[in-house]
């Protein structure tokens, strides 16, 4: 049922009224994670036919666009900005529905390979066109509007990368 306010909005009047500090970055991170559970919510209806999520389709989308079809566990977490443990939770279940298999790495037997199989492949390209027909949300918006959008999540992530990076070094 659509409200006739908005609720973020709303919650940023009520926190200006208590005095709260720092009122525009709470209403910019509520705007944010809102977006995010709504968008998350509609990827995942999408994929759940195909025994995928969001997580577990980025781990088989990244793995079936590499050259090879397999990269290091720590890599994909570098690269999808996840933790270590979400990457090692993600592969144990794609692992168990066949899409991925772990194999130790040819010359470094501390590392573990996430590699795709055939079922992973037909999984990523289902999931993929699946993703290709869904409504986001977004495509009310103007090109430039969305093209603003990725430009400042991008600086968000940047920026949260350095605050960890200079966090973990003190």
């Amino acid at each position: 049922m659509a409200l006739d306010f908005d609720p973020i909005d709303e919650a940023a009047a009520n926190w200006r009224r208590k005095d709260w500090p720092a009122i525009g970055a709470m209403t910019a991170a509520t705007s944010i994670t809102r977006a995010h559970q709504i968008l998350v919510s509609r990827i995942d209806a999408a994929l759940a036919p195909h025994s995928l999520n969001f997580s577990r389709f980025e781990v088989l989308a990244l793995l079936d666009l590499t050259r090879e079809g397999r990269l290091p566990l720590g890599k994909i977490g570098d690269r999808l900005q996840v933790h270590p443990a979400s990457v090692t939770n993600t592969v144990d279940r794609l692992e168990r529905d066949g899409f991925v298999r772990r194999e130790p790495h040819p010359t470094d037997g501390r590392t573990t390979l996430g590699v795709i199989t055939a079922a992973g492949r037909n999984a990523a390209a289902a999931g993929a066109l699946a993703l290709g027909a869904i409504e986001f949300g977004l495509d009310g918006m103007t090109a430039a509007a969305r093209d603003s959008v990725v430009h400042s999540i991008r600086e968000l992530r940047v920026a949260a990368d350095d605050f960890i990076q200079a966090d973990s070094a003190a």
